[in-house]
């Protein structure tokens, strides 16, 4: 999520990990509290970030750390 006065710290670290393990990211930017409630609500998710690979939802920062140490 990313605001004018608020940048998500989790997906600033979602993004960071990704990038250093060597992913390309398409950054799909929530830029209104709407936007953030809309997703969560058609994902069925309680938080974001939510990272998706090959189409796969990972989860948030913490699954997508472990996820990437299984790798």
């Amino acid at each position: 999520m990313v605001l004018p006065d608020h940048v998500c710290p989790f997906g600033v670290r979602a993004k960071a990990m990704l990038e250093q393990a060597g992913f390309d990211v398409d950054d799909q930017i929530l830029a209104t509290r709407d936007a953030v409630d809309r997703f969560e609500h058609e994902q069925g998710v309680e938080t974001t970030p939510q990272v998706f690979i090959a189409g796969e939802r990972v989860g948030g920062s913490d699954e997508l750390e472990r996820w990437l140490q299984r790798r």
